[in-house]
């Protein structure tokens, strides 16, 4: 696959090293500060082009890599819808609903891919969870939780965009525990019903919030909470528990920690205890995920088969996170619409 990248800040460095090491091509890459692209240009081995516009018209490219803040989302789906370009954007997908539904509306009609980078989806401890799920080897499940008590500097929120609600669609549920949110959504259904609260600018000199709890109610009738920080010194893993009526399952951060499940047969568990997290460094994350992600995407493309992680799913996870703020700002349960789009 050949790929062009748009926008070159921190994240898009992983992206590159993960092109790299699986073989796909970048072609180009562009950034709205030409002297930081052409410095990511000249580190990758790539072309640094001046706008996206001239990035989606060339030949050479097969999809675009979107690495930029979510205001930049429905416009990239419409460059690529006009030149026949499949689409992946960083998460979230976009600030607000109305836009995540125009996004895959506009590459449905197009017939182009629309990918979300959610990789966690690709962990192993992930993709060895869904399937026993999916194999009642913890029974019904009771109980789902996300627990992301992290830590951010002061300088992480020191640009206005960061942790604002037009830049970012929020803070520390949107922009870090979003990937958690997705994993829940993943491996427990979805959710019917959310009461949350927050904490606006906890810690830090933000807009919106770096500390929210939440209580969930699936569609199943099992029960969950999400508590997300990006105040919590020093910052601790994430945490994904499941408990069903055989057992218990816990993802720290990357990899299974806990497997506790009654009279258990069937594939051994891969139980681990170190664990790759971006408590309180963003970039201490594992490449691995990625590279499935884009393997994925690129067969996704290649086949005309839905993506794993597709627009869909990143609809999914923006609308339960959207309900929950939602509960925090009204102070009263809110139930969730999980209709098709």
């Amino acid at each position: 696959m050949r790929v062009g990248i748009i926008g070159t800040g921190a994240i898009a460095q992983k992206h590159a090293q993960a092109y790299r090491n699986i073989g796909y091509q970048l072609t180009c890459c562009t950034d709205r500060t030409p002297e930081r692209g052409r410095k990511f240009a000249a580190a990758w081995g790539t072309e640094f082009v001046a706008t996206p516009e001239e990035l989606a018209a060339r030949g050479d490219v097969d999809y675009l890599d979107v690495c930029t803040f979510p205001g930049y989302r429905l416009p990239a789906v419409e460059l690529g819808a006009r030149h026949g370009k499949h689409v992946l954007v960083q998460k979230p997908m976009a600030v607000d609903l109305k836009t995540a539904a125009r996004m895959i509306a506009v590459a449905r009609e197009a017939g182009i891919q629309l990918g979300v980078v959610s990789q966690h989806r690709f962990d192993d401890a992930v993709v060895f969870l869904k399937r026993a799920i999916d194999a009642g080897r913890l029974g019904r499940i009771l109980e789902a939780d996300a627990y992301v008590k992290w830590h951010r500097s002061d300088e992480y929120y020191a640009r206005p965009v960061k942790g604002s609600w037009a830049g970012e669609g929020g803070g520390a549920l949107i922009s870090q525990a979003i990937h958690q949110v997705d994993v829940l959504l993943s491996l427990a259904g979805a959710v019917e019903e959310v009461f949350g609260y927050w904490q606006l600018g906890a810690l830090h000199t933000m807009e919106s919030e770096d500390l929210l709890c939440a209580v969930m109610r699936y569609a199943s009738g099992a029960t969950g909470v999400i508590q997300a920080a990006t105040a919590l010194w020093p910052g601790y893993p994430e945490r994904v528990e499941i408990h069903g009526t055989k057992g218990s399952a816990i993802i720290t951060g990357d990899r299974l920690t806990a497997w506790d499940v009654k009279d258990d047969e069937g594939e051994p568990a891969p139980v681990a205890q170190q664990t790759k997290s971006g408590a309180s460094d963003p970039m201490a994350i594992a490449l691995t995920p990625f590279e499935r992600t884009f393997l994925d995407f690129g067969e996704a493309c290649t086949t005309g088969r839905r993506a794993a992680s597709s627009g869909i799913e990143g609809y999914r996870a923006l609308e339960l996170v959207k309900g929950i703020y939602d509960s925090c700002a009204q102070g009263k349960k809110v139930s969730l619409d999980a209709g098709a789009v």
